[in-house]
């Protein structure tokens, strides 16, 4: 299950990029329209863009390659993929158990 798993989470971080970049290029375009400062609209799109490449690198660079992994370094990668995942466990896409996969 971990690589339908990480395929999900890879998915839906893409998606939480391209939806932090849209928002924060309109909010930053006309801040006056959403009742924010300027500089408060730029922090706030830095902030939101950097929490959603974020989680790319944390799954990219510190869980996926680990989770082949035997031992303590594979069990701590499946452990940190599941709670990557686990507020999207009610997603329609959600792979709970697909056969094929690693467990």
């Amino acid at each position: 299950m971990t690589d339908a798993l990480a395929a999900f989470l890879r998915t839906r971080f893409a998606e939480e990029q391209e939806k932090a970049r849209f928002a924060s290029g309109t909010v930053t375009q006309d801040p006056e329209r959403f009742g924010v400062a300027p500089e408060d609209a730029a922090a706030h799109a830095r902030f939101s863009v950097a929490a959603a490449e974020a989680k790319v690198v944390l799954l990219e660079d510190t869980v996926v390659p680990y989770l082949d992994a035997g031992g303590a370094a594979g069990r701590t990668a499946e452990y940190q993929l599941r709670l990557l995942a686990a507020p999207y466990v009610e997603h329609n896409d959600y792979p709970h158990g697909q056969p094929g996969s690693h467990a």
